[in-house]
């Protein structure tokens, strides 16, 4: 009778074996590392030093370090927001089944297919200032040509714009999930007590999405600040300073002035910013007694 209850269990561990180490290899370890990577040092001979808090230091001391948490805090505060609400007016847009909702999915998820990289690319190519094809359709309107990626006070705007095209459509699809969950008997309740279509969306909706509002909000706060691939490819944090999103200043850190230390320690300040921001999130939207 013990040998049969515990058999199931060792099936199961033997079964999420493969996934368990691949997540302590690629993840764990990866975060350990740059834990105690971000009090070490490196000498002119190669030498690893450990060098305790001098990084942090370094970093308390350094205005681009400042304008990188400045410019990402700035930039998690618009496009975090925009995402979800977008993401849920999407998601309530083909919540109901009609003839072009599949067309409509579709055509919102397809940026899903497009890799970062390449989005990156073709934004570059469409928001150029003087040969992109966005300037060229505002010229025909007589309208003044915009610098977009090139302008200090429009390319971070525009960096959100990039990243909400993006993810807008992937975050729909978990939204499109909760509301699909949402029984419909209390919608047909609250309609023969007299409640409009929104007061349901307040008072029936909402309440029953937090869960997935919550995870949603976490997720995207996290991928929101590890973003990288457009600031690398297309603005190389420029123009001065205005899209040096902090993920950007650990990789200068690392492979252009080969300051490993300060990059682990410029990591290891995303992490706990993240993880910070992850917990008073969850309190945030958490069900009352859950």
């Amino acid at each position: 009778m013990r040998h049969g209850f515990r058999e199931p269990w060792i099936v199961v561990f033997w079964f999420l074996a493969p996934a368990l180490a691949g997540l302590a290899l690629f993840r764990l370890v990866p975060i350990l590392i740059a834990l105690v990577g971000g009090f070490t040092g490196t000498k002119l001979t190669g030498e690893t030093i450990w060098v305790g808090l001098r990084n942090y230091e370094r970093l308390l001391d350094d205005p681009s370090f400042w304008n990188s948490v400045r410019v990402t805090l700035l930039f998690n505060l618009v496009v975090n927001p925009l995402q979800i609400l977008l993401a849920l007016g999407l998601a309530l847009l083909v919540f109901r089944p009609t003839p072009l909702v599949p067309f409509f999915r579709a055509a919102y998820m397809a940026p899903m297919t497009v890799s970062l990289s390449l989005t990156s690319i073709l934004w570059a190519i469409l928001l150029e200032p003087t040969m992109g094809p966005v300037n060229g359709l505002l010229r025909a309107m007589g309208l003044p040509p915009q610098p977009f990626w090139r302008g200090e006070d429009q390319a971070l705007a525009t960096l959100v714009g990039v990243a909400s095209w993006k993810g807008v459509g992937y975050w729909m699809v978990f939204l499109l999930a909760g509301l699909l969950l949402v029984p419909k008997e209390l919608h047909e309740a609250a309609m023969i007590d007299g409640a409009g279509a929104w007061q349901r969306f307040c008072y029936v909706t909402l309440p029953l999405m937090r869960r997935p509002l919550g995870f949603v909000l976490v997720a995207d706060t996290a991928a929101n600040f590890l973003l990288f691939a457009p600031v690398y490819l297309v603005t190389q944090g420029g123009p001065n300073g205005a899209t040096a999103l902090l993920m950007f200043e650990a990789y200068q850190a690392a492979f252009t002035y080969l300051d490993h230390g300060r990059a682990l320690a410029v990591s290891t300040v995303i992490l706990l910013v993240i993880g910070l921001l992850a917990f008073f999130e969850l309190r945030l939207l958490r069900e009352r007694g859950a």
